[in-house]
């Protein structure tokens, strides 16, 4: 990393990412790191990734946080711990979800693993909103909040329809959120990623990253630019977190490289 010849376009921010030890939330933690932001708070259940990832971007920048978004008090207790120690929050990247063990159709959808996934995509995600949401009024009326979607979020689907509702969900949270909170100047967005080769991703259609990336090369129109990555979601990330998208709320920036999602 060399911040020397970055925009520093975080200079002095502090964000949670929630998430953080993987895929999307890894990639967004060091994209932050390198445009200056003072303090980066990784939060995820994977204890040892989380550690690993913090470490590798540098102790005096970036700490982990073991927190269960299902857990509200966890997510409230993550929120108070970092104003605490770094005196503020300006951005929280509300990242953490999970996906479907097995494919879910409107005839066998099995409504315990139903409601397990919207405890971790749907109640969680509102638990960040709110507790990084009053925090930042708290502060003063300013902040960035930022959700992942999905391209799921705007679309159907016949075999993951826990996992699309759930996004759907998030989709009317920020919407709503952006409304309730832009009275306090507080900016609120979501970032809706196309297909992915993330160790979740990877893990839940039981391939490596190769060959997922194989399965649904065809799902791109931009295949010129090859496979989407977590870095391009990052990128999306940090334009919603910082001043570049200053009059920017309520939006769902897709990053999908012109994904249609087929057999999903």
């Amino acid at each position: 990393m060399n911040s020397s010849c970055t925009a520093q376009k975080l200079n002095g921010k502090v964000a949670i990412i929630t998430g953080g030890a993987s895929g999307i939330g890894e990639a967004t933690a060091r994209k932050f790191a390198e445009h200056g932001a003072r303090a980066v708070v990784i939060a995820d259940v994977q204890e040892e990734k989380g550690r690993q990832v913090a470490e590798s971007i540098g102790s005096d920048r970036c700490t982990f946080v073991k927190c269960d978004v299902t857990d509200e008090e966890q997510v409230k207790s993550l929120v108070k711990s970092t104003v605490e120690k770094h005196g503020q929050l300006d951005i929280m990247f509300s990242n953490a979800g999970t996906v479907s063990k097995c494919p879910q159709d409107t005839l066998s959808l099995d409504l315990d693993a139903y409601e397990k996934l919207f405890t971790v995509n749907v109640r969680g995600m509102a638990a960040c909103v709110k507790h990084a949401g009053r925090a930042m009024v708290d502060a003063g009326d300013r902040g960035s909040i930022i959700c992942t979607a999905s391209v799921m979020a705007y679309c159907g689907s016949a075999y993951s329809i826990d996992y699309t509702m759930s996004k759907h969900a998030v989709l009317g949270l920020v919407r709503c959120a952006s409304k309730g909170l832009g009275e306090h100047g507080i900016r609120v967005n979501c970032v809706a990623p196309g297909l992915i080769a993330t160790p979740l991703a990877c893990g839940a259609f039981g391939m490596s990253r190769e060959e997922l990336e194989k399965r649904f090369e065809d799902d791109f129109v931009m295949k010129k630019s090859g496979y989407l990555k977590p870095e391009n979601v990052a990128d999306a990330v940090l334009f919603l977190a910082c001043d570049d998208s200053k009059f920017v709320t309520g939006h769902n920036l897709v990053v999908d490289g012109g994904f249609v999602p087929r057999g999903l």
